[in-house]
This record gives C-alpha cells, sequence and structure tokens, in this order.
C-alpha cells in the first residue's frame, strides 16, 4: 500500500490543522483527519470513486440547468427577482456542493476540481452585499425583507451550510486565496449584529447554522461565533416561531433543548439542532446540555429509529412519530435525516468515545446514505421506505422530481438537499474512520486505510487496515513502526457481533495473543513493533431479527441481518416476479436457517396465491391471513439483496420486514 498523503498547505511553522468536519477543543477523543486516514478501497472507496467521478459533476450540472447557480449571477448583476429560479433554500445546495468539492480537494487535490470550486466561489462572492448580506431570495426590491420570514424563509439555513463549506476550505487548504471564509466571516459578522444579544430575539426555522457557527467559530477563533450558536440553542423552544398547521413541535420551538427527552418535529432539523447544541454543549463545558441530548439520543435510537437506522415516520411533515411509530411502508427515512443523524452521533462518539454511537453510524452509513445514490452516482432516493408495494416508474433522466415522490433513484429533485448531501458525506467520510486519545488510536468504521499520526507526545503512529468488509469479517491492521513505549489501539466490536475474536501476532506471524471479544470496545496495549498485527474476526453470518413487540406496525414479522448490511426481498427474485405482499415465511422465528451461497443470502420463502376479493378478517382458526394461502408448503429458496442495492433492476415491489405464515 502507499503511504504518501496530499500535502495540506499550512503557514510557515504552523501545525496543520485537522482537515475532518468537526473539531472540538476539547473532547475525550479527537478525530483523525484527510491529512491523518485515507480510506484506499473497499466498499466505501468504491463509493468514495463514483462520488468524485460521477456525483459532484452531476450536481453541478444540475446547479447550472436548474438556475440555481445562476441566480448568484442575476444577483450580482442586480436583475432579481426577475429570472429566479428553484425554492427559497436554493442558495444551500451550491454551498453543499462546495463544501463536498473542498473535502474532496483535499482527499486527491484535483486540479480540474480546484479551478471549477474557485469559479464557483467568484460567482458567490459577486453576490454578496457590502454588509455581508448573501441570499438570492430576500432582500432586494420585488422580494421579501431581510429576515422577514424566520419560520420558512431559511437564510440563517444557507448561511449555515456557506459556513461548514468555508471550514472545510480552511481545513483542506489552510489561507487559500479564493476568499470563501471571507466571505463566511462577513456573512457571520452580520449574523451576529443582526442576532445578537440586543438584536432580533429570534433564530432559523430550519436549524443548521447553530452548528456551523460553532465549527466557524473553531475555525477561526472568533469567540462570538461560538457565543451565537450558543444563543441559537438557548433561544429554541419558549414558542418564539409563529405556530403553524403542524405545531411547533415542526421545528423544534416547543420545547427547550435541554428539556426536550427525545427528538421530535422535523426529522432533520431536529438532528442538525442536536449536533449544534451538542457543540454548544462540548465548547460551554456545560454538563448537563450534554447529558440532557445523550438520553435524547438514546431514547431516539431505542424506539424512534428504522431497523436501517433511518428516522422520520411522517411523510407530511417529514417528521419522527411518537415512541414505536415505525410502520416500514410508510417510513420516510430521508436521506438527509440519516445524514444528520450521523453529524449528532458523531459529535456524541467524539465527546463520550462510547462505541454505540459508532454502531449506529454504522448502521446508517450502510443502510441510508449507502442507499440512496445508485451505482452511477447520478441518481438518488430522497426517501428510503422499507416496503414498496407497487413497483416503481423510472425517473426521466432529464428531468426533475418532486421529493419522496419519486419511486426508483430520480437524477434531481425539486427540492434536492438530498444528492449534495450525500456528496459532501461521502468526500469526508475518511473523518470518520478512526481517533486518537493521549493514549492511542480508536477505530469506529472499518475499511481498507491507511493511518498516519502523531500522539500528543510526539509518538509517531503508522497503520495499514486490510478487509474485504462488510464483504468478509476479518480486519487486519498492520504496524509499519515500532514503538519506544506501550499505547493502545481498540477497535469498536458493533453491538450485533456476539462471538467476535480478537487476535495479536507478531512480525513473524506467531500469534502473542487470541481472545473473545465482547460487543463495544477491544483494545490491545503493547510497545507495538513493525510487523505485528491485530486481528478481528466479526461474525457476519446471516441472522434472523425479531422486533421490539412494541413496534405495531411489524409485529408477527422478521428481518435478516448480515454484518452491518439489513437485507431485503425484492420481487425481481420470487419466482414469476410475484409482488411481495404475496410473500409469507413457511417457518417460525426460531427455525428459520438464512443459507449463504453463490454470493448471496438465501431464504426459504412460500408465495400466497391470487384470492379472490374476499373478507380480510374471520375468528380464530379461520383461513383468513393465514398460511392457507401459501401455494408451497415448504416454500422455495429465494435470494435477498442488500437493502442499499435495491431499486437497481428496474421496478419492483420490497419488503425488509417478512411475515411469518
Amino acid at each position: 500500500m502507499s503511504t504518501t498523503f496530499p500535502v495540506l498547505s499550512s503557514p510557515a511553522l504552523a501545525p496543520a490543522p485537522v482537515a475532518a468536519p468537526v473539531v472540538p477543543p476539547q473532547s475525550r477523543l479527537r478525530p483523525l483527519g484527510l491529512g491523518e486516514v485515507r480510506i484506499t478501497g473497499g466498499f466505501w472507496g468504491e463509493r468514495q470513486r463514483v462520488n468524485a467521478a460521477h456525483t459532484l459533476d452531476h450536481v453541478l450540472g444540475r446547479l447550472e440547468s436548474e438556475g440555481w447557480l445562476p441566480n448568484f449571477d442575476l444577483a450580482a448583476e442586480g436583475a432579481l427577482p426577475r429570472g429566479r429560479r428553484g425554492r427559497e433554500f436554493a442558495d444551500s445546495e451550491i454551498y453543499k456542493y462546495l463544501e463536498a468539492a473542498a473535502w474532496e480537494i483535499g482527499r486527491s487535490s484535483d486540479p480540474s476540481l480546484e479551478a471549477t470550486f474557485r469559479s464557483v466561489v467568484a460567482r458567490v462572492g459577486a453576490a454578496q452585499e457590502p454588509d455581508g448580506y448573501l441570499n438570492t431570495e430576500f432582500g432586494r426590491p420585488g422580494q421579501g425583507e431581510r429576515w422577514s420570514d424566520l419560520e420558512w424563509g431559511h437564510e440563517l439555513y444557507c448561511l449555515g451550510h456557506l459556513f461548514q463549506a468555508a471550514v472545510a476550505r480552511e481545513r483542506t487548504r489552510p489561507g487559500a486565496d479564493d476568499g470563501l471564509l471571507e466571505i463566511a466571516r462577513r456573512a457571520a459578522d452580520l449574523v451576529c449584529e443582526v442576532f445578537g444579544p440586543s438584536g432580533i430575539p429570534a433564530f432559523c426555522g430550519h436549524p443548521e447554522i447553530e452548528t456551523a457557527l460553532a465549527e466557524l467559530g473553531r475555525v477561526t477563533g472568533e469567540a462570538r461565533y461560538r457565543e451565537q450558536a450558543e444563543l441559537f440553542v438557548a433561544r429554541r423552544g419558549h414558542e418564539t416561531l409563529r405556530d403553524i398547521e403542524w405545531g411547533r413541535t415542526y421545528f423544534q420551538d416547543d420545547v427547550p433543548v435541554r428539556d426536550a427527552e427525545a427528538l421530535a418535529g422535523h426529522a432533520v432539523r431536529a438532528n442538525y439542532l442536536a449536533a449544534g447544541a451538542v457543540d454548544v454543549a462540548v465548547d460551554a463545558g456545560d454538563d448537563e446540555l450534554l447529558g440532557s441530548l445523550r438520553r435524547q439520543w438514546a431514547r431516539t435510537r431505542g424506539r424512534r429509529t428504522y431497523i436501517t437506522g433511518g428516522q422520520g415516520s411522517h411523510h407530511q411533515d417529514e417528521a419522527f412519530g411518537d415512541d414505536f411509530e415505525l410502520p416500514p411502508d410508510r417510513a420516510y427515512s430521508e436521506t438527509c435525516a440519516g445524514i444528520a443523524s450521523i453529524m449528532f452521533s458523531w459529535r456524541l462518539l467524539l465527546a463520550e468515545g462510547d462505541a454505540a454511537y459508532a454502531d449506529l453510524i454504522e448502521r446508517t452509513l450502510y443502510n441510508v446514505v449507502a442507499t440512496s445514490p445508485a451505482a452511477d452516482g447520478r441518481s438518488f432516493f430522497y426517501a428510503n421506505t422499507l416496503h414498496q408495494r407497487v413497483p416503481g416508474i423510472p425517473a426521466d433522466p432529464e428531468g426533475t422530481s418532486p421529493r419522496a415522490s419519486s419511486s426508483l433513484r430520480a437524477p434531481w429533485f425539486e427540492v434536492s438537499c438530498c444528492p449534495p448531501n450525500v456528496a459532501r458525506t461521502l468526500a469526508s467520510l475518511d473523518a470518520y474512520v478512526a481517533t486518537a486519545d493521549a493514549d492511542g488510536i480508536q477505530l469506529h468504521q472499518y475499511a481498507p486505510a491507511e493511518i498516519r499520526t502523531t500522539l500528543e507526545d510526539g509518538r509517531e503512529i503508522s497503520l495499514d487496515v486490510q478487509t474485504a468488509y462488510p464483504a468478509a469479517g476479518t480486519v487486519r491492521v498492520a504496524v509499519n513502526e515500532d514503538a519506544a513505549s506501550p499505547w493502545t489501539l481498540s477497535l469498536r466490536i458493533p453491538e450485533w457481533a456476539a462471538g467476535a475474536r480478537l487476535r495479536v501476532l507478531d512480525g513473524a506471524g506467531a500469534p502473542v495473543s487470541d481472545e473473545a471479544a465482547e460487543p463495544g470496545t477491544a483494545s490491545v496495549r503493547r510497545a507495538f513493533r513493525a510487523g505485528d498485527v491485530v486481528e478481528l474476526d466479526l461474525p457476519i453470518a446471516p441472522r434472523v431479527v425479531v422486533p421490539d413487540g412494541r413496534i405495531d406496525a411489524v409485529r408477527g414479522c422478521v428481518a435478516i441481518e448480515r454484518g452491518p448490511e439489513v437485507l431485503a426481498l425484492e420481487s425481481v427474485d420470487l419466482p414469476g416476479g410475484a409482488d411481495v405482499g404475496r410473500a409469507a415465511l413457511t417457518a417460525d422465528a426460531t427455525e428459520l436457517t438464512p443459507e449463504e451461497h453463490d454470493g448471496r443470502v438465501w431464504l426459504r420463502v412460500g408465495v400466497r396465491g391470487e384470492d379472490a376479493p374476499g373478507w380480510p378478517y374471520g375468528s380464530t382458526g379461520a383461513a383468513a391471513g393465514t398460511a392457507a394461502g401459501v401455494e408451497a408448503e415448504a416454500g422455495a429458496l429465494v435470494p435477498l439483496v442488500a437493502y442499499h442495492d435495491w431499486g437497481n433492476r428496474g421496478p419492483s415491489t420490497m419488503r425488509v420486514w417478512l411475515p411469518l405464515s
């Protein structure tokens, strides 16, 4: 494996900043950024390749053709509002593209992408007002006044994504002369002036700026940005914004953040706010707020999260339901909500070090983030149902789909937050693999990777991670340098991985230790020598999962998982392409035995006959709704598909939860 990383430019004699989306000044774990970790292949390496080669160009092309980027040209020319296209929050998609491009430049140093990045920044900067205001929807004759629609206007939300793009740029190319950081600082200074302690006592209906201000404060050292983030978090939950038809819970203005018991309302907004609140709590040393967020995360994970890691069970308001309200066929599970959930979990992981946070990140990465883009990186799921009842309709490759109405992946949406959100997540994914503390390195996500970093005391660490995960469960961590003193290598053992084993081999391949590893974290402390290998074996055989009985919608069903991947039954794999609604398992849950061969997982599935319409209810023991309609008592062996791959073979029906007969 190569041991060369792109050089991150930095001021002379100054240490290079950590090139990561989240860099708290104080935390239990220190993130390792793009200059310290490189994914070199495998499942995520391929998705990063497609993201760089296809998705970024696709997103930029649609930002141009939809008119969302040209809106900035119109603003610079003084031509708005005539000709403006897109929703009120369309500006944010340009900023997410810039963030994705900044992370990708940090990974690859692509000169062509660098030139494109600078060109887009110039167009954005030309639209900025002299006082720092930047938005193409408000503030000009014929448009709404600035800050006049905080419930729906998204002005601060858009600026938040601008700030995150600037943070990504400064951390990957410190001191770059493109001007993006200066654009962001002028806008942030205006926000602090307008919404500061003596300014407008309100906030944005769509949280996002909170975490963006916190990170901008961290990267610039400007305390008032962090203080403004704290002020926005403190103001929320006091019924400040105008009420709406879905209630103030929709934008988290019904209960103060520190008093909430679980995430509620619009799922993306709730997670973005929670992520920003963790930033505020960490920076302020507010243990009470951090403890409240920890409890909210635990209840949300345990009662309001789908088996895929997806969140949000209401289509109408893209919102969380009540506890255990998780209908698979009505799952909204927006891709952006999954990404926001990762942002929340990652910040708690850095603050507290609990492997459970990385477990949810892994589940969400493989079964939400990886599900959204097609294999070519040019079409996407906006929402992620767990049960497709009717075959999807292929989207027009040149068209624009309403959000969530596309039953197959679509190239673009009228609300197209998800494609650039996926792009920025994949481009920065190296920074979510590993962390460090004073005593060693922690691996949280498993992918072929190179890790090169220095501990606080100056000890240099050089590791190569070799794995085919999740296709195979072995993870080998090879040590490349001798250590003068012991240090600790910690590896996450997923909650599903009962029976895992951890071995240490010396440079000659001789065993040093071989022990069982319980779910959680397994650690090896040793004065490592070059050639030592730490080898983790995770049992990824397919397993049957039974839902909590309080999830009414899937009572009497089971799901199949393999390693971190949720599997699904797709109609194209059933005999004759039968509708999955006619499928039923013909064995008790305790007797189900998924098989694995030919690179796939197989399960014995029966197919109900096409009964004539009739009354679907009956007395105990009656045939209605029972296995009497199953054609074959034993059923046939049918292959399952990884949920993230469903919908790639044309229109189909699909389900994750399979009913027992």
